[in-house]
């Protein structure tokens, strides 16, 4: 009977998990076409899971070794189980091995069992809860009916009356089982996210974050394309292998965790945000979903369907527009997701429509967008009053000498008398390097960095535009700024319309002149000292060293703060978030203030004009906030006697816009 009886529940599995499919794929092609290379995509997936997706899992380690056992016991487990239940083939090394597949998936079962007694916070509960007992069940069933295979039990062991009983007992046990993890897997449960992950993996949006490559900067929208919508309306509106993306999602929390404005209370949780989309996609409301809520808001208010809009003029629709304002566009969140789910470009896509359609930007983005128009700098300042700060300085300007080793971008810092104090010492530490250097003066303007996240698209391709065809006129080796908004624009996505530059952060470029003998640094005597990573330095652009060896060259021993690195807290200052200000429960930098505080530093260093202006602003702070550049030009000496002196005679590499 078991020989009859396996083979039609597998199949018939097998053949409903196949409807299913199609079914998701269904869902999935709803959204706008994107090309992708499906053959090298399904030939690159392996990879993409085994190796660059669990570089990201293996970061806590429990929950890694758990995911190779319960995963990869699985997979190996059901097409041994296919093989040897399904087509009898137990001979030889293939009934051992589903053995062994199925007791190891069992194990990992059972660290998922420990995880779900007291679950944190960030992990969704509902259907999540009986994933311990789906994996054991699966796992026993298939280690118990195959003994008899492999000769552990006698061949009749499941005959007679007990042993069809027990038999039947097996299978109804297994039917449990292959309906959660294979059934599931297509049609909804805890286990969608594998067959939807694995196939997010192969037809990513951003293959070039695979094989330790990055990629954060944003996609251009097409302007000239009347056809094409301007951002996203509607969960149709989003490319297919977004959709596909936010079907991936394993609802694991760890962006839950790491976002900024959940944990400053305001309305926004990107978990809640990823599966908002997902009901969308398919139709619905948001009453079943299981995880923590947007904070303020109740769950079963919102609802959408996948041609219908995201956020309502009036009334409730799939998200409030103040959930896409809260974001400071961080990238914690992206950055945490084991499956690598591109959260801030679907932010900033819905944001687009708000702003290019409906003129929807709350608070003072309306006002700043205007400024960047009629102004190009978003305070509105007299575009002719960039280098007053500078009166005193003599700077080299670009238009006077055709040429230079480095071009000086200033940023709309140079508006800001704290940022001009930032601004004079780099000055100041340049002129000690005997760097040849030039800025463009009144004919710079805002980088686009503040209408693009806050989904100006046009305002941003109109300054860039014009940005590129000032630098087109002038030759230099490479632009340095010590903006990192500016850095990650200029370096990132001027590209993708025609501007391509070495662009340097000023720590990075600091450290290079040190190593290479050209500043030298009195012995540092102040008190303790962390560092604060901008997020647009660190996560978007992986430089994190650059700013610690500076600080070490001072002879500054970093106190770090728990949340630094790839894992800093934002300041609270990106995504145009100071400008939206959509409210919370507490501030955002007087979060990280707290960090900064719990280290026990005297001074928090920092390599970025928002976050200075950021942390200086929370009230009763504990610790002093410098920038880099500034804590460089009071620390700067005479070579000592005897040093080789450098030469500021070194030819260009010329980079053409």
């Amino acid at each position: 009977m078991l020989d009859t009886l396996l083979p039609i529940l597998i199949f018939a599995v097998l053949a409903l998990a196949a409807l299913g499919a199609w079914r998701r794929v269904r869902l999935w092609r709803q959204g706008r076409p994107s090309p992708v290379p499906t053959l090298r995509g399904l030939a690159a997936m392996p990879r993409r899971y085994l190796v660059d997706l669990h570089h990201v899992v293996a970061r806590d380690k429990v929950m890694s070794n758990t995911h190779v056992a319960t995963a990869g016991g699985f997979v190996v487990a059901a097409l041994l189980m296919v093989l040897v239940h399904g087509f009898k083939l137990a001979e030889g090394i293939l009934g051992w091995g589903l053995l062994a597949a199925s007791a190891t998936m069992f194990v990992g079962s059972r660290f998922v069992a420990r995880r779900r007694r007291d679950p944190p916070a960030r992990l969704s509960r509902g259907p999540w809860m009986r994933l311990p007992k789906s994996l054991a069940a699966f796992s026993l069933s298939v280690f118990a009916l195959t003994l008899p295979s492999v000769g552990l039990l006698p061949a009749g062991f499941f005959e007679g009356a007990g042993g069809w009983l027990l038999a039947l007992s097996l299978v109804a046990v297994l039917a449990w089982g292959l309906a959660e993890m294979v059934f599931g897997m297509t049609w909804g449960g805890p286990m969608k996210h594998a067959f939807a992950g694995a196939l997010h993996l192969a037809f990513h949006r951003r293959a070039e974050r695979f094989g330790g490559g990055r990629s954060t900067g944003l996609k251009a929208l097409d302007l000239d394309d009347a056809e094409a919508p301007l951002g996203v309306e509607t969960p149709s509106d989003f490319t297919w292998n977004q959709l596909l993306g936010f079907d991936a999602c394993v609802q694991c929390g760890r962006c839950e965790a790491a976002c900024p404005a959940f944990a400053a209370g305001q309305p926004l949780n990107p978990k809640k945000l990823i599966q908002d989309m997902v009901v969308g996609m398919a139709g619905g409301s948001d009453a079943a979903y299981a995880g923590s809520a947007y904070p303020g808001q109740p769950l079963g208010e919102h609802r959408g369907s996948p041609h219908g809009p995201i956020v309502a003029r009036e009334g409730k629709a799939l998200v409030d527009a103040e959930t896409l304002w809260s974001c400071t566009t961080c990238r914690a969140c992206v950055e945490e997701c084991p499956m690598m789910i591109e959260h801030v470009d679907a932010i900033v896509d819905m944001r687009r429509f708000l702003t290019l359609e409906h003129g929807n930007t709350p608070n003072k983005g309306a006002e700043v967008l205007d400024n960047l128009i009629a102004t190009d700098n978003p305070g509105g300042f007299d575009p002719g009053a960039r280098m007053h700060w500078a009166a005193d300085q003599n700077l080299p300007l670009m238009a006077d000498k055709g040429e230079a080793e480095v071009l000086l971008w200033l940023g709309d810092g140079a508006y800001d008398m704290r940022n001009q104090r930032t601004l004079r010492s780099l000055v100041k530490v340049l002129r000690a390097a005997e760097v040849d250097f030039a800025v463009l003066g009144n004919e710079e303007r805002d980088s686009g960095d503040v209408a693009r996240r806050l989904g100006d698209e046009a305002t941003f391709q109109s300054l860039a535009r014009r940005n590129i065809a000032t630098l087109s006129q002038y030759r230099f080796q490479r632009i340095v700024t010590c903006d990192p908004h500016s850095f990650h624009v200029l370096g990132n996505e001027y590209g993708e319309l025609g501007g391509d530059y070495a662009v340097h952060h000023h720590s990075t470029y600091i450290a290079e002149l040190f190593d290479a003998g050209r500043l030298h640094f009195a012995p540092w005597k102040g008190g303790r000292v962390t560092y604060h990573d901008p997020c647009y330095l660190g996560r978007y652009n992986g430089e994190f060293e650059a700013p610690r060896n500076v600080l070490k060259a001072l002879g500054i021993e970093l106190n770090e703060m728990e949340r630094s690195g790839s894992r800093s807290r934002c300041c609270g200052g990106g995504g145009g978030a100071p400008i939206t200000d959509i409210p919370g429960k507490q501030r955002i930098p007087d979060m990280r203030m707290n960090d900064v505080g719990e280290t026990g530093a005297d001074l928090v260093a920092v390599g970025c004009p928002q976050c200075t202006a950021m942390l200086e602003g929370v009230v009763d702070a504990t610790a002093e906030v410098r920038d880099i550049a500034e804590l460089v030009a009071d620390a700067l000496v005479e070579a000592p006697a005897g040093a080789a002196q450098p030469s500021s005679n070194r030819p260009l590499a010329v980079e053409v816009a």
